[in-house]
């Protein structure tokens, strides 16, 4: 007798540890789920979809040329003093004094000279002086054959030159040719750019961009895109700052921003970074950007 309630005895108290640990247990993970569950949700840049310029684009090169240029032959004997040019001249100012006549500017312009030279390019002692007016420059571009049917004058442009590589020119379609060239099969198109601050200069070469198709679509940042296969995909917040997976139809990409065909609207407010922090119906701090 005293034997059985020896073991009777253990098994209860085996039960009473294995009881406790359970219990041990389960508090310790509701503690820790409970700790956890209040951790606040993770801070992702957001922005709204808003509408930008999209256009299709046709990319060629051209010289850049004068909207006009005047050259004068000086003899060297000719000179009453030290040749000395100012850089820029009005119409009507004097560009240099001469024996034989002073020279007039017969628009504005800018100055410049080949030099006093002897060589066979300006024979018998003298120099040229050239007048550009650089306010206006054209360029002559080849556009491909196939794209004759939608050039039309007056489509803007945007030119780009070495020398400022962090600028943009804009510009117009001014003139088309009426023929294809047959060797090449291009379409010679003539386009103006303004230059009122003359910083571009003749015989530049221009990085040339035509903007064919120009509309305004609703616009968000290449980041938020996700691509699985050939769909793709953008995490859209709502209201109460949780966020959902949705599927779009997208257009071109241009200058970071991608054009939205369908799926959202003017105004939405999607994930604009941090796509591998969220997850579907998960919640976030949005951060605007």
């Amino acid at each position: 007798m005293k034997r059985t309630t020896k073991i009777i005895s253990i098994i209860i108290v085996f039960f009473i540890i294995i009881a406790s640990v359970i219990v041990a247990r389960t508090m310790i993970g509701n503690h820790f789920k409970k700790k956890f569950s209040k951790r606040p949700p993770p801070g992702i840049i957001v922005t709204e979809v808003v509408k930008k310029e999209f256009s299709e684009k046709i990319l060629t090169f051209g010289t850049a040329i004068s909207s006009k240029t005047k050259s004068f032959r000086i003899k060297k004997e000719d000179l009453i003093e030290e040749l000395k040019l100012n850089n820029f001249v009005k119409k009507g100012d004097i560009i240099i004094k001469l024996k034989s006549g002073n020279i007039i500017a017969p628009f504005n312009g800018v100055l410049g000279y080949t030099g006093l030279t002897d060589d066979i390019f300006v024979s018998d002692s003298t120099f040229i002086i050239t007048l550009d007016d650089n306010s206006i420059i054209y360029s002559d571009i080849k556009i491909p054959e196939n794209y004759s049917s939608v050039i039309k004058k007056g489509l803007p442009i945007e030119v780009r030159v070495s020398s400022h590589k962090n600028k943009i020119f804009n510009g117009e379609v001014d003139f088309i040719s009426s023929r294809i060239n047959a060797e090449t099969r291009s379409l010679l198109t003539r386009i103006k750019i303004d230059n009122a601050n003359l910083e571009l200069i003749s015989g530049s070469l221009l990085e040339v961009d035509v903007k064919l198709n120009l509309r305004n679509s609703l616009s968000v940042p290449d980041t938020s895109i996700m691509m699985e296969g050939e769909k793709a995909f953008i995490y859209t917040v709502s209201e109460d700052n949780t966020v959902n997976k949705i599927n779009i139809d997208i257009g071109i990409r241009q200058e970071g921003s991608i054009e939205i065909l369908s799926g959202l609207n003017f105004g939405d407010m999607v994930v604009a970074e941090g796509l591998k922090k969220v997850f579907p119906r998960s919640k976030i701090k949005p951060i605007k950007n």
